[in-house]
């Protein structure tokens, strides 16, 4: 079990503390296996009625998956290491789904960063999770920024905002904050980090049989200070529905390109540092994902994320960003107008039969 997850039950509750305050409780397979392995037990417990997961550090509630781990394992020669990689993400995308369909009421205090991996572990199924923001909440899906794509079923979720959101924010990668989450649909409630204690005394003392009511009860006070109509998102919906409705990257490229307003350009300008390549597979797994399951959308990002790998677009980006941080990452292709239809329909090609996929089992 990792040491850097520390579970805990009181008050009837099972307190899920991620501990690894460095590395802004980056996922490692040790990380992903001890918190699959609480939901698991507490599952079926019925002295256990609701799961809370949050940080032991204001910065992170968990920036995302370890990375690094993913470069060095990529780019050294295959060895067992390899076989942890798809251990990975075989494991950590079979906990989004456990946590997607949890059966008790499963909270997260999505307290500063809150990205990729991250967003996996909080973004669950509506039934039965509450996702708490605060002011210092730092939230985005960056993967076209290391070659990647919004993975840990940000299909999924991501597909599901209102207009076109879910598009800007998967092929910008942009960070958003409290209100900007409220409006998106990516988070319930809002709580400033001076009432976190109170918060956690409600956790430890209230006998309620509706926890999720009464966080929301506890939060209403504090709802002014991170409105949904204060969103930046919210003033710019009909330009991102306007400028991301398309099924085209390049289409999307050019009518920025011809659009002189500050959001446009500024918009631009952060899609010309990203991926060419995962930028566009990104669009495709967004268009698919909006008619796909959970389950079947976590099993498309299993295939792909093989793909990926073997393409090394993502071994390059995290290069650039986390090892030699030179932020220059040498992308290929380079340009928009080289990436091909045959290029992107690669990366959904299927890697296992059915009856061999990792995650077969999933259901929902």
């Amino acid at each position: 079990m990792s040491e850097y997850v520390v579970t805990s039950v009181k008050n009837q509750i099972g307190f899920i503390t991620l501990d690894r305050p460095k590395a802004l409780n980056s996922l490692s397979l040790d990380m992903v296996r001890s918190i699959t392995a609480a939901l698991l037990k507490w599952r079926d417990d019925n002295e256990i009625r609701a799961v809370f997961i949050h940080s032991s550090s204001e910065k992170a509630l968990c920036a995302g998956g370890d990375i690094r781990f993913f470069y060095d394992v990529g780019t050294s020669t295959p060895t067992g290491d390899s076989a942890l990689l798809e251990d990975f993400f075989s494991e950590e995308y079979a906990l989004n789904h456990l946590i997607h369909f949890y059966p008790k009421p499963y909270i997260a205090l999505m307290n500063g960063v809150v990205m990729g991996g991250g967003m996996g572990i909080a973004q669950a199924g509506p039934d039965s999770c509450l996702r708490i923001v605060t002011e210092r909440t730092k939230m985005a899906m960056p993967e076209v920024n290391i070659g990647l794509f919004p993975d840990v079923g940000g299909g999924y979720f991501l597909s599901r905002t209102p207009g076109q959101i879910g598009t800007y924010l998967g092929l910008t990668g942009e960070i958003i904050g409290a209100a900007d989450a409220l409006y998106a649909g990516l988070a319930d409630v809002f709580i400033p980090t001076s009432e976190i204690s109170g918060l956690m005394e409600l956790l430890s003392n209230s006998d309620t049989s509706d926890l999720r009511k009464a966080i929301h009860d506890f939060a209403r006070p504090y709802a002014t200070q991170a409105e949904p109509a204060q969103s930046k998102l919210a003033a710019q919906r009909t330009e991102i529905d306007a400028l991301f409705s398309g099924n085209s990257v390049m289409n999307i490229a050019e009518t920025l390109k011809k659009n002189d307003g500050v959001f446009a350009q500024s918009t631009l300008a952060t899609m010309e540092k990203r991926s060419p390549l995962l930028m566009c597979v990104t669009l495709e797994q967004l268009r698919r994902s909006a008619s796909m399951s959970v389950s079947d959308c976590l099993r498309m990002e299993r295939n792909m994320v093989r793909h990926c790998f073997k393409h090394g677009e993502v071994l390059e980006g995290v290069r650039a960003l986390v090892v030699d941080k030179d932020n220059q990452p040498k992308w290929s292709p380079a340009h928009l107008s080289e990436v091909s239809e045959d290029m992107v329909a690669g990366f959904f090609n299927e890697v296992w039969p059915a009856y061999a996929h990792p995650l077969r089992s999933l259901n929902g």
